[in-house]
């Protein structure tokens, strides 16, 4: 058998860890900027408040709705997550993360007939230990899994957790579960479906095998194969897959002009490329700065541009991959242009070890110098807080009274962001 746990609504319920004034009482969490409704409690759900409102919109809109707004909180989300995910490992045979709010657990030796009751007490165990709410969902199948999940979270009587185990409890929760809700059935799939009169999970599952790979492939025949109660989605590797390319891009809170304004939000880009290659313990062959003007401003100039570098000698370091993200910014960057956008990519990315250096022009000691430079930096930042140590050129500057340029955190506009409760104490104040 094979579980799913879900954080229900993760980042209102990590807000609300630290905030118990906030129970029951309508929360959302904003996009960078703060300009979207990317988090919902439930209480915003049941008002009939869309993800991905804008926020002026939301306060135009709803007033005197008492709703609390958060700016998007990274570091108190991530650190929540492994703390959650601490616990499961202590209860489960084996943990599979697969996002930063779901994990699915493999269950195998465990007693199938004692499976409900050790859901609840993890669930309850869960929410002491850490104070976030989940719901677990157990069956045959990870599709089935991620199916009882839901359940689990839509009906208090399940408390947290939903098994389904039996024949007679797999097609009943079919018969029930819309098939644009299930895991792996898009939008554009569902659509295809309705011709057909096929609206839920069970009518799907009920369709011929042959029909359904000659008109959906091999993932839609895995699908009907999962809610049929078959396991064939691998759960083992898809906790730390490798990506073939990472991007890190953000919208600016006002459009830029000038390359100094440019350079530290590209910087930062390329730092956290260089983060997450080595979090997967891999090196990239290749970075592409790409700019874009604001699409929205007709009246002014439009321009969107990519430029790239490649490196002899894969590589992972933050000194090596800003410098590289510094040159290709200096050759897109264009006068008389106001920015909107900016990001950096990696590409050709591979295993840090074993690696080809260059033939030519290889420097053993310099490479290993800059690799223990970004090793201690990644151990700082994890003890100290996110972006505590950062290179130089990562740092935002503006212009004091005097005229002077002086350091100042926060490129992105988080006005109404939470403290970082349990990466910094600086966050608690003592009376």
């Amino acid at each position: 058998m094979i579980g799913l746990v879900d954080c229900d609504n993760f980042f209102c319920s990590c807000e609300r860890v630290f905030r118990p004034d906030l129970a029951r009482r309508p929360v959302v969490v904003l996009s960078n900027n703060d300009g979207c409704v990317v988090a919902r409690s439930r209480e915003v759900k049941d008002m009939g408040i869309p993800e991905g409102l804008p926020y002026y919109q939301l306060l135009e809109q709803y007033p005197d709705a008492g709703i609390t707004a958060f700016s998007s909180n990274y570091t108190l989300y991530g650190d929540m997550s492994a703390r959650v995910m601490d616990v499961l490992r202590s209860e489960a045979p084996e943990v599979v993360q697969y996002s930063i709010d779901e994990a699915f657990l493999l269950l195998d030796g465990l007693d199938p007939a004692g499976l409900k009751e050790w859901g609840e007490r993890l669930c309850r165990k869960v929410r002491q230990w850490t104070g976030m709410p989940v719901s677990l969902g157990i069956a045959p199948s990870k599709t089935l899994a991620k199916m009882a999940s839901k359940f689990a979270k839509k009906y208090p009587g399940y408390r947290s957790c939903c098994v389904i185990a039996s024949e007679e409890q797999r097609e009943a929760a079919c018969r029930i579960f819309p098939i644009g809700d299930v895991w792996g059935i898009g939008r554009r799939m569902a659509r295809a479906l309705q011709p057909f009169g096929v609206t839920t999970a069970h009518g799907f599952a009920d369709l011929p095998q042959e029909w359904v790979r000659r008109r959906f492939h091999v993932t839609g025949e895995r699908t009907w194969r999962e809610l049929r109660g078959d396991s064939v989605i691998d759960v083992d590797g898809l906790d730390g897959v490798e990506r073939k390319s990472i991007v890190t891009s953000r919208s600016f809170p006002s459009m830029l002009t000038s390359l100094d304004d440019l350079r530290p939000h590209v910087a930062n880009y390329a730092a956290r490329c260089a983060m997450k290659l080595r979090r997967q313990h891999s090196v990239c062959s290749l970075l592409t700065v790409f700019v874009q003007s604001n699409y929205f401003r007709d009246d002014l100039p439009q321009y969107s541009a990519g430029v790239s570098r490649s490196f002899l000698t894969p590589t992972a370091t933050t000194c090596e991959l800003v410098a590289a993200a510094e040159a290709a910014l200096n050759e897109v960057y264009r006068r008389g242009v106001h920015y909107k956008r900016a990001g950096v990519m990696v590409a050709g990315i591979g295993p840090e070890a074993p690696m080809q250096p260059a033939l030519f022009g290889y420097d053993p000691e310099r490479s290993r110098k800059l690799r223990m430079a970004s090793a201690t930096l990644d151990a700082l930042n994890r003890r100290l807080g996110a972006d505590t140590v950062t290179v130089a050129a990562q740092q935002y500057t503006q212009r004091d009274a005097d005229g002077r340029s002086v350091k100042f955190a926060g490129a992105i506009r988080r006005a109404l962001k939470s403290p970082d409760y349990t990466t910094c104490l600086g966050a608690f104040t003592v009376a």
